[in-house]
């Protein structure tokens, strides 16, 4: 599945074009980013992560959170991010 915001984009493509319902989207989300993610994984073109971003974005805003990259920033500043380029890794037992 392929998510479009109008039909003129989509009728460029074979195939049908329907609305989905929100479990729907949910759902066709969630499928589209594991295969987004292998994507970038496989191919480890940075544009890919494009790709993955736009389908995050996507679940994001059907979860009514509208500011994710503040969520996000803020995180980082309770957690820490990765610029330090330092990896955790819990004790082994």
């Amino acid at each position: 599945m392929t998510a479009f915001q109008n039909c003129s984009a989509a009728c460029s493509f074979n195939g049908t074009v329907r609305s989905l319902n929100p479990a729907e989207l949910r759902a066709a989300l969630r499928s589209k980013l594991g295969e987004e993610v292998a994507e970038s994984l496989d191919s480890g073109e940075v544009l890919e992560l494009a790709d993955v971003l736009e389908v995050v974005y996507a679940l994001a805003e059907l979860d009514g959170v509208g500011e994710l990259e503040e969520l996000r920033a803020q995180k980082a500043e309770e957690r820490g991010g990765f610029g330090a380029r330092l990896w955790w890794e819990p004790p082994v037992i």
